[in-house]
């Protein structure tokens, strides 16, 4: 893990990119809420392209990438069940702003592959944050805005909250998502608890042949429970559960869930990691946090986490009907926000 979590590499110089709408788009002085109406809530790009790969850590990573090479890098990070399709709008408008884009296909989606047949097909957060880390190391990214929603916004948070040396920024929709075994075990209220079915699901061995019989249909189910708002069509639906036909997918999603509940180990290399996070560390990488108004996933209530952002920092909630997906549901502001937070 040594090359992994090396914090003395050399730094790259990134492009200075969109002075004006930093300062525009900037953060607030304080942590409260600032409303934003999107301008857009769908754009029309369909397609990335080419998917590039790369072998980086335990994994031969597929990721799009978007925007100039020497351009201040972002990373985008898409959440369960959906893919790198989440950001096919907001890529484009921040290459346009001349920021370098990394979109990658978390282990179990779309192209990306382990390298090793027998590695273990472990969910656990801290893995998926040191995947990223990783992805960095290969692409020689040294240092790099990070935003995600769903499992991207835990991982985003994780590797804020443990590499600070490798974040520039975050943006992080729902806020301060890291867990731990310890707080998974504990009861919650009844409705609290009805909003994680799909959780206790997966604890059985009936849910894990239900998803894995009918892993298309239970998305679509949480994309429109999640985004209850969100008109999305048949089209924009296939285009990312393609991702979902990776054969760790279902693993790799079904042991997420049971880590959480403490029902599936976890590997021991990553024990001091999960050490570190179950004390709910404090992130200190200036930090733009987002919800939507429509959100249908469970998520906190933003004044319940504020104070754990002690660097610069601002919440937005974001009108308009937007959902779970928020970068694909309202592109433009989720950009405009990546853009101010890699600016500070």
């Amino acid at each position: 893990m040594t090359e992994t979590i090396d914090r003395h590499r050399r730094r790259l110089i990134g492009t200075a990119a969109t002075a004006v709408a930093a300062a525009q788009l900037g953060f607030m002085g304080s942590a409260g809420a600032q409303a934003v109406a999107p301008a857009n809530k769908t754009g029309t790009s369909t397609s990335f392209g080419a998917i590039r790969q790369i072998d980086a850590g335990v994994l031969n990573v597929g990721y799009a990438e978007a925007g100039p090479a020497g351009g201040a890098p972002v990373i985008l990070l898409h959440g369960w069940p959906y893919d790198i399709h989440s950001y096919v709008d907001v890529a484009p408008l921040l290459a346009s702003a001349g920021h370098r884009v990394i979109i990658p296909h978390l282990r179990g989606y779309g192209t990306t592959r382990f390298l090793e047949a027998d590695a273990t097909r472990n969910g656990q957060p801290s893995a998926l944050a040191i995947d990223v880390i990783a992805l960095m190391d290969a692409l020689k990214i040294e240092k790099a805005t990070v935003a995600g929603y769903d499992w991207g916004a835990h991982t985003a948070n994780i590797m804020a909250a443990l590499w600070p040396e490798r974040v520039k920024a975050m943006v992080s929709v729902s806020g301060y998502l890291i867990g731990n075994q310890e707080a998974g075990k504990q009861p919650l209220p009844p409705k609290a608890e009805l909003e994680w079915w799909c959780q206790f699901y997966f604890a059985t061995e009936r849910g894990r042949a239900g998803y894995a019989k009918y892993t298309h249909d239970f998305a679509k189910l949480i994309w429109q429970t999640a985004s209850p708002k969100w008109a999305f069509d048949d089209a924009t639906f296939d285009r990312s559960a393609a991702a979902l036909d990776n054969p760790d997918h279902v693993a790799i999603t079904v042991h997420n869930y049971r880590w959480r509940l403490g029902l599936a180990a976890g590997d021991p290399k990553y024990d001091g990691f999960e050490q570190q996070l179950a004390k709910a560390p404090l992130i200190g990488v200036p930090t733009i946090t987002m919800e939507g108004d429509a959100n249908g996933a469970p998520h906190p209530d933003p004044s319940a986490y504020a104070k754990k952002f002690s660097g610069k920092y601002s919440h937005r909630l974001i009108t308009g009907g937007i959902g779970h997906n928020l970068p694909q549901e309202a592109p433009r502001v989720f950009a405009d926000a990546v853009i101010a937070a890699a600016e500070v």
